[in-house]
């Protein structure tokens, strides 16, 4: 499959700490200089596109605590034959930034929300930041966003009740509530045992409630999620299976971190570092050709279901 999707991770530094990400305490932050510059990012991203990728996502860490985050998604979004340019956040900066990143050309975005219950959030996030939150999602419903979706990870025995009540979201709001599959990816999560709720259980739950949901035909931005739409709702429902099902087969992305470490699968060592390529003064057209060959690597890369457990998404992104 051909590689069309890059996911670029701009910060290893977050203002949550999740329970299933590494402790703020055990993380050694990289230094300045290790990280790309807004330049490089834009050049590496450049380079992609010329390569075949047609939609870049930002993640992090959290990208919002990105020094100048809106002048590089203009700088991003000025990119000839970038189809799509779209950002996930954890949603406490977002209630300020959403209309300036709508304005720079943000096409769409993805907040991480795990909980709509204050006690809950503090017990997941170690914040008390759920109003926050709150205030980016509605203000990027009204930011002028092509889609603005919402993902849920649900875990067993401490937001698996809440489904409802985030399926009701969907009803209410022109929103896409995605409900993702638990799966450990670090020494941190790996703690949390027993804590899959599967989509099939969260499909139930939720028609149990709410009655059948009518699933709706592939669209180009659902990635790996299965799509489903209450009647008479407002937004939809989506579910990605990452434990339940296996969907590697049609994965079209690589993730590049905000060192330049180029990474052709979410579970694999990294491959490459653009990096050094772009502090050498190498030429675009010389830069271009070399990331056709790390795609040659996603093509014949195979994932390694061993490899899973020792991935900091602290640095790496989703």
């Amino acid at each position: 499959m051909a590689v069309e999707y890059l996911r670029i991770s701009l910060t290893d530094r977050c203002n949550l700490n999740c329970i299933y990400c590494t402790p703020k305490e055990k993380r050694a932050f990289l230094k300045h200089e290790e990280l790309l510059r807004h330049e490089e990012i834009a050049r590496a991203a450049a380079g992609f596109v010329s390569a075949g990728v047609k939609k870049i996502r930002l993640t992090g860490g959290e990208p919002l605590v990105k020094k100048n985050i809106i002048g590089l998604v203009s700088m991003l979004r000025a990119i000839p034959g970038l189809q799509e340019l779209t950002l996930t956040t954890n949603g406490l900066l977002l209630g300020g930034m959403a209309v300036p990143l709508r304005k720079a050309g943000l096409d769409r975005v993805n907040i991480s929300l795990d909980t709509l219950q204050p006690a809950n959030f503090r017990k997941i996030t170690g914040s008390e930041g759920l109003e926050d939150v709150w205030d980016g999602l509605m203000a990027s419903l009204k930011a002028g966003f092509s889609e603005v979706k919402l993902n849920v990870v649900i875990m067993k025995g401490i937001n698996d009740a809440e489904v409802p009540e985030f399926a009701r979201l969907a009803i209410d709001f022109p929103l896409t509530v995605r409900f993702i599959e638990f799966f450990p990816t670090n020494e941190r999560s790996a703690r949390l045992k027993d804590a899959l709720f599967t989509t099939a259980e969260a499909k139930k739950k939720i028609e149990e409630v709410y009655g059948p949901l009518e699933q709706l035909p592939p669209g180009a931005s659902d990635g790996p999620a299965r799509v489903y739409k209450r009647r008479g709702g407002k937004g939809k429902i989506g579910f990605i299976s990452g434990r339940s099902d296996y969907f590697c087969g049609a994965c079209n992305r690589v993730r590049m971190d905000c060192t330049g470490k180029v990474y052709p699968c979410l579970f694999s060592p990294s491959t490459h570092n653009l990096r050094d390529h772009l502090r050498s003064g190498e030429d675009d057209a010389s830069l271009a050709e070399y990331i056709k060959k790390i795609f040659l690597v996603k093509s014949n890369y195979k994932k390694d279901s061993g490899s899973a457990g020792h991935i900091e998404m602290s640095s790496l992104g989703g």
